[in-house]
């Protein structure tokens, strides 16, 4: 899933601060989860940032390059080898 915009985070923003509207009427206004206003409150106080944090990455290979080699001789040896 997407982030959403960064004009869609300021104007719940601005709407949490300017209209004094409850989280969890922000976010039945917008159909947006009550969790994601919080993070998103959260987030501006404690960086005073809006900017959606990235997202995952790759994880590292489980095997290196010598054990790939090992692990193609094993399954030449005996095909069978689980």
């Amino acid at each position: 899933m997407k982030p959403y915009s960064l004009d869609f985070q300021q104007k719940i923003r601005q709407i949490y601060e300017n209209e004094n509207q409850s989280i969890r009427k922000i976010a039945s206004r917008f159909g947006i989860a009550k969790s994601f206003v919080q993070k998103l409150i959260k987030q501006h106080k404690e960086t005073g940032d809006l900017a959606p944090k990235p997202q995952g990455g790759n994880s590292a290979p489980k095997l290196g390059s010598q054990e790939v080699v090992i692990l193609m001789k094993l399954i030449e040896v005996d095909n069978d080898a689980t």
